[in-house]
């Protein structure tokens, strides 16, 4: 093998020189016999010379590899040699030096000296090549050779710098490890989205049809991934199928969300579906457990999407259409109802937000502190630090007197087993003003509009979750509609719950349903001034120059996305980046925009913004963040340019996907 070597390497290189040298010997002959023959000469000796030196290295490259097994002892050249496992030894580049007798059995094109390990086994020789001082059985590689698969283990030799590689065939293990996975069950719920108020609105003479064409489509869905899939009740179903399928609908995003939407109906909103997959239960039980929390993720982010629980993750697929208003306000009746006997049985009531609160915060904390004041309960408004925008309002709200402000400290001191924790316009605990406080108390209340994401507050007693409403204002004011029969609501308590549906409907141009009219109505009947409510908004000069320079900076991307950063730093600029947002959205063609600047804190808050084209919420959710479909925010270490480049980065791959 070593002559072949040398050949190939030389042969080329060789034959080229003689045939340069024959044709120059030729002309000197042309023109000079006695000159032409001595050239011939030399070229005859040239290459008696070349066969002489191939056969010499070829015999030495025969020694190297004889002395390379010469100094292991007899068993062990044996063990190696006649070993039935392949073992090859390569050097630190990669280029085999021996084999043994299984090995050049299975791979008979390898030459030594001459061939690359990473020709037969498409890895890498750096693979192999780890200095790591590992046992041999934890360091493998898996290699795929004509419909094989090789186990290979890397041994290495310290006296020669080189390594051996035992190749141990686990082809029938690794079809019987794909074949486990593949066939591994996986359970799902399948819900049709607002069915009685799809239903309320098709004509009695229509309504059987449009009921059999959604179950129809829904069950062909099924069929064509083998699925076996039960109706459990009218607009509800459970799957279970294989997990080769379920990677199939992954690959084919989840294709039922696009068709059952293209159902013509007599309603004003779509048909859609929610999906929740269970993948990787160690147990039926946990399985459907999964499937189960991924349902409730999926109608508590809005519906029209798939969520899919793994044990270690959430995925998201679809999420396309604005959350449909529901009509019926029965459940702000229900919640009313069971907020009276939990205050009434609590030694306190703590009301909380999310950090660094808002104009919407504020407000439902102000609502349901009007609640436990209507019940005579003893309450506190959990809050800590403020940006400048609610100084006007907060102040007008200490000043009269009525409500109890207490920082994290005071509240860790006044909470107790018995106390109600209330959380306003937040459900992740890690964004609360006072995270320490779900753990001192069981009995944990959520009122909040946006979208449900993975790491919410676990087992509260009541969740009140819609992210229909326009805000958790919205849902707070509905709630003291039927908290209380004299309706008593303060004049303070009413302009803060309005100024909290202005600033998430950004003056009622997003996110605004008929419900959030009535809610507004409501207010205005109970003393909101909207003069008054204005005022709450006024900012200096100062403000006003930075928003407007955040905006000067914009650029608009190819894919008709406004972005625009800021590297000044204030303690505004969450309020700055999303005033920013909103009004990029104004600009023609736009159809989002993201905006970014440094807080007080030095970390980088993101703004985005879009009107229903895009959905804002999965892109700022891959950097962390969350909200809604049209309206969403975030917040990284990274600086705002970098935090862009990452946002057109991810656009683009969902692009793309």
């Amino acid at each position: 093998m070593g002559k072949n070597f040398f050949k190939k390497i030389i042969t080329p290189y060789f034959r080229i020189t003689t045939m340069i040298l024959i044709v120059f010997a030729g002309v000197l002959t042309y023109l000079d016999i006695k000159l032409g023959l001595p050239a011939f000469a030399v070229i005859v000796v040239l290459a008696l010379y070349y066969q002489r030196y191939a056969e010499n290295k070829s015999q030495q490259l025969k020694e190297y590899a004889d002395n390379i097994t010469e100094e292991m002892d007899d068993s062990s050249r044996h063990f190696v040699a006649e070993n039935p496992l392949p073992i090859c030894m390569i050097d630190q580049d990669g280029a085999i030096l021996w084999s043994n007798h299984k090995f050049r059995t299975l791979f008979s094109k390898v030459e030594l000296f001459n061939t690359n390990i990473q020709e037969i086994a498409g890895v890498k020789q750096s693979e192999f090549l780890s200095e790591d001082e590992i046992e041999i059985t934890d360091k493998y590689v898996l290699v795929f050779s004509d419909g094989k698969v090789y186990k290979v283990i890397t041994s290495r030799m310290e006296d020669v710098n080189a390594r051996l590689l035992y190749w141990q065939d686990v082809t029938n293990w690794e079809t019987l490890k794909s074949m486990y996975r593949d066939e591994r069950p996986c359970a799902a719920y399948l819900s049709v989205d607002n069915y009685d108020d799809l239903v309320a609105a098709t004509p009695d003479d229509k309504r059987s049809a449009l009921a059999a064409q959604i179950e129809k489509m829904i069950r062909q869905w099924a069929a064509r991934y083998s699925a076996s899939i039960v109706r459990y009740n009218r607009y509800q179903y459970h799957l279970i199928f294989e997990t080769r399928f379920y990677e199939k609908m992954v690959e084919a995003k989840f294709t039922i969300l696009d068709e059952i939407r293209n159902i013509e109906t007599e309603a004003d909103f779509p048909v859609s579906v929610s999906i929740g997959v269970g993948i990787g239960g160690k147990t039926f039980v946990q399985l459907d457990e999964y499937a189960a929390a991924a349902l409730d993720l999926a109608l508590g982010r809005g519906g029209d999407q798939a969520v899919v629980k793994k044990m270690n993750n959430v995925e998201y697929y679809g999420g396309r259409l604005q959350t449909v208003e529901k009509r019926n306000k029965g459940k702000s009746r229900i919640m009313a109802h069971a907020l009276k006997p939990q205050i009434d049985q609590a030694s306190n009531v703590l009301i909380m937000g999310h950090k660094r609160p808002d104009m919407d915060s504020f407000g439902a904390a102000l609502g349901i502190y009007r609640m436990t004041a209507i019940r005579n309960k003893a309450a506190a408004i959990v809050i800590n630090g403020r940006p400048e925008s609610l100084d006007r309002i907060f102040d007008k709200a200490a000043a009269t007197g009525n409500y109890n402000f207490v920082s994290s400290e005071q509240a860790m001191e006044m909470i107790d087993k018995d106390s109600l924790l209330i959380v306003v316009d937040t459900h992740r605990p890690k964004l609360t003003e006072c995270p320490e406080l779900l753990g001192r108390t069981e009995k944990i209340v959520v009122i909040d509009h946006h979208r449900r994401s993975e790491d919410a507050i676990e087992n509260p007693m009541l969740t009140y979750m819609e992210s229909y409403a326009s805000s958790s204002s919205e849902l707070v004011a509905e709630i003291l509609q039927y908290y209380s029969e004299k309706k008593e609501i303060d004049k303070m308590e009413a302009e803060a719950l309005l100024a909290g549906i202005t600033v998430d409907t950004n003056n009622f141009s997003v996110k605004t349903g008929v419900r959030t009219f009535e809610a507004a109505g409501w207010l205005r009947r109970n003393g909101a001034d909207t003069s008054n409510v204005r005022q709450f908004f006024q900012t200096d000069m100062a403000f006003f120059k930075k928003k407007a320079a955040l905006i000067s900076s914009a650029q608009i991307t190819g894919e008709d996305i406004a972005v625009a950063w800021t590297e000044d730093r204030d303690t505004n600029m969450q309020i700055i980046a999303a005033q920013a947002a909103d009004e990029l959205l104004t600009i023609k063609g736009v159809r989002a925009s993201f905006t970014a600047g440094i807080n007080s804190n030095g970390l980088t808050v993101i703004s985005g913004r879009s009107l229903g084209e895009m959905n804002v919420q999965t892109v700022l959710e891959k950097m962390g963040g969350g909200g809604h479909l049209t309206t969403a925010g975030a917040q990284v270490v990274d600086p705002p340019a970098q935090a862009i480049m990452q946002i057109e980065d991810i656009i683009s791959q969902m692009g793309r996907a």
